[in-house]
């Protein structure tokens, strides 16, 4: 009995030794990470980092809940960021509820005032209040930059412009959509300036106060070009570009100017990515340092992305 109870002692002391290493080993690991995110967080104090966040993504609990937590944690080490937001299946679920059923022209959807009204009330009163409510959870503070009946985004009424048959360009109506024109950049940066997060609904209004609909990438892309952002980064729900649809491991890390062009005029680029590698290009001619197409759906893809020598998703650059 005593030499079992010897010899059990020791395999517990041999036990509590390499549980010891492991957890040391583990903190180490945790160690070098926060020394590789180093010149980065020192880099990026006080600069804006202006994120898109939409999609179906936006309905998956566990995404939200990573991607708000990675922009708390931005504002806390000092950075800048502002949230801009979509929110399509919502919207598309409230019209279904109400029996009315979405429609498109070329693609693009059209606006009429009751989906102008669907839209508005579940951008701010669901969306962004469900955002501002999961920052809060996280310890920061999210600001909706539509209060009181009025955005901080000004615009004018869009017409897509598109070609018929005969190759002659005309103008489509999409009813109740805009570009964004303008906006108030001494409220964002003072929100910015007092440790909170611009969160950010894609409606605009114009100078007389009708509403528009806008385009939630190229509201991004707006806002980071007129804040002078040091980075635009879309959350997207694919790893970044491909180069070879053909090929599932053909995503780019790196893409210039010219080569988005190209994949564009190859079609390579299509669908929801056309918009934000377009909007992505505005924004570096526009003065944004750099921009960036990532996976949302990978826990903590932000940080990844901004924090790391790799990166997880596509950097363009010009």
């Amino acid at each position: 009995m005593i030499f079992s109870e010897i010899s059990i002692l020791g395999i517990d002391k041999r036990y509590q030794s390499i549980k010891i290493k492991n957890l040391m080993e583990e903190a180490i690991k945790k160690a070098a990470v926060l020394i590789e995110a180093l010149p980065y967080i020192q880099a990026f104090s006080d600069k804006i980092i202006v994120i898109k966040f939409g999609g179906s993504a936006m309905t998956d609990e566990s995404i939200l809940s990573s991607v708000l937590q990675d922009v708390v944690f931005m504002e806390s080490v000092g950075m800048r960021p502002v949230l801009v937001h979509g929110g399509g299946p919502y919207i598309t679920e409230e019209m279904a509820k109400r029996g009315k059923k979405p429609q498109f022209l070329e693609g693009h959807r059209v606006t009429d005032k009751e989906t102008l009204d669907i839209a508005i009330d579940i951008l701010v009163n669901r969306v962004s209040a469900l955002i501002a409510s999961k920052i809060a959870s996280f310890g920061g503070t999210g600001v909706c930059t539509w209060q009181n009946g009025k955005s901080l985004l000004k615009a004018e009424k869009y017409l897509l412009e598109t070609k018929d048959e005969t190759g002659s360009t005309r103008l489509l109506d999409l009813g109740f959509v805009g570009r964004v024109t303008q906006m108030d950049k001494q409220t964002f940066y003072e929100i910015c300036k007092a440790g909170k997060i611009p969160v950010v609904p894609p409606i605009a209004q114009r100078q007389d106060g009708e509403m528009f609909n806008i385009n939630a990438d190229s509201a991004a892309a707006f806002i980071a070009e007129s804040l002078k952002a040091e980075k635009l980064v879309f959350l997207s729900n694919t790893h970044g570009i491909m180069t070879d649809p053909k090929r599932e491991n053909s995503f780019a890390s790196t893409l210039h100017e010219k080569e988005v062009y190209n994949l564009v005029e190859q079609k390579i680029i299509t669908g929801g990515m056309l918009p934000k590698a377009r909007a992505c290009i505005s924004a570096l001619l526009a003065g944004v340092k750099k921009t960036h197409i990532i996976d949302g759906r990978i826990p903590h893809s932000l940080l990844l992305e901004i924090f790391t020598d790799k990166g997880i998703g596509t950097q363009i650059i010009v």
